[in-house]
């Protein structure tokens, strides 16, 4: 008991004088060991107090209250944890949110989450793990159902999740689309076919299929950062079907445009 008091002490007195990651780490362990958890929780408090940006700090906190069951505790830490201004590793801190309302099979408080994040972020691995969450649930669904004997459910459950991941799907690509993001439409389109390949749908697939854009080499100048030319490099575009069918009258607006520069060259001319 002596020496643990000493421990406590010396690292309580070097938390004080210069807090550190590992200091906290190794007394909050120190306490674990113990089964001290009323001190672990104390010690998260001054942790995040001294720095609220730890996205691991906030995740052990979290998971720590949700080993002990205590899941409204843990929503509470995570949601305070969202709510900074300052993360180091949001990604993290959200796919452990995440995940544990997916392992609490809690679909709609998962859902909410999926949108939450999405207001403060479009980012293409989003959209593409909610549409993958959307199917992985719905699959979860359709299994126990057919524990029960269910055929039927199953079937309904797995449809309702094709319909949800498609509507998932439908929007990320709407997004990208309007904001001219093409890599990324090309990643939720080839995403959406893959879902399209493990259903069966070949109907779906085959409509997919047909929005699919072409991968073109083209060539662009290299600028310095001082505004220099230097030389051309080469990359790939996509073209999209709704691009190709657009070119046609584009291409005659241009030489529509060329015509009538001539012709006023021609009446310069003229008048000279």
């Amino acid at each position: 008991q002596g020496r643990l008091d000493t421990a406590r002490k010396l690292l309580g007195f070097a938390i004080g004088r210069c807090p550190k990651d590992n200091l906290f780490k190794a007394y909050i362990q120190l306490e674990l060991q113990l089964g001290e958890v009323p001190r672990c929780r104390e010690l998260y408090h001054k942790y995040l107090q001294w720095n609220g940006a730890n996205c691991s700090a906030w995740t052990a906190f979290a998971e720590l209250e949700a080993s002990l069951g205590e899941l409204e505790r843990c929503r509470a830490i995570y949601e305070l944890a969202i709510g900074q201004a300052s993360l180091d590793m949001p990604e993290m801190l959200w796919k452990s949110y995440i995940d544990l309302e997916i392992s609490q099979g809690e679909w709609e408080r998962t859902r909410a989450l999926y949108r939450n994040l999405l207001e403060r972020t479009k980012h293409v691995k989003v959209w593409l793990s909610f549409a993958a969450f959307e199917r992985d649930a719905g699959e979860i669904e359709a299994e126990a159902a057919l524990e029960e004997a269910d055929n039927a459910k199953a079937g309904e459950k797995r449809a309702e999740a094709k319909v949800a991941a498609d509507e998932v799907f439908t929007e990320a690509e709407a997004h990208f689309k309007d904001s001219g993001q093409k890599e990324e439409r090309v990643l939720v389109l080839e995403a959406w076919r893959v879902m399209l390949d493990e259903v069966g749908d070949r109907g779906d697939a085959a409509e997919l299929a047909a929005r699919m854009p072409k991968r073109v080499k083209r060539k662009r100048q290299v600028v310095t950062d001082d505004g220099e030319a230097a030389g051309w490099e080469e990359y790939y575009d996509y073209i999209f079907p709704e691009e190709e069918a657009k070119a046609p009258n584009l291409k005659i607006l241009e030489m529509a445009n060329k015509w009538k520069r001539q012709k006023v060259v021609q009446e310069q001319g003229a008048d000279d």
